[in-house]
């Protein structure tokens, strides 16, 4: 069993960046596909990026790409998401998430992460 815990959301000006950080316990998260996922009032949870378990491959969702940057630090047992250039429409609850430790491939659905964190807001005013 995995626990994951976000913080670091909060409000912030249009064109400011926030750092989010999701911290595991229960088990390593360093073996394990992390993902970052939101969800904005009245719309679906979509995916924001992924990173692999080993070689920290990534991918992002083309309305992030440039702006944002995950990251993982095996030590700490903890996946980030550096948000850069934020934009109001980036304003959702944001959740961290990990895929099983048998499973290597990045995705961006929903269903296939395993474990999730409890959500942290990110408000970007304009």
């Amino acid at each position: 069993q995995v626990q994951l815990v976000e913080s670091g959301g909060g409000l912030v000006q249009a064109g400011g960046s926030l750092r989010l950080s999701c911290a595991a316990s229960g088990r390593t998260l360093s073996s394990r596909v992390g993902g970052w996922f939101r969800q904005a009032p009245g719309k679906e949870r979509e995916f924001v990026a992924a990173i692999s378990r080993i070689v920290d491959s990534t991918y992002y969702a083309d309305s992030v790409k440039g702006r944002f940057t995950i990251s993982r630090d095996n030590a700490k047992n903890t996946v980030y998401l550096q948000m850069n250039s934020l934009k109001p429409e980036d304003t959702a609850v944001y959740y961290c998430a990990c895929r099983s430790s048998l499973v290597a491939v990045l995705s961006t659905t929903p269903n296939e992460y395993d474990y999730w964190g409890q959500g942290t807001q990110v408000t970007v005013s304009s």
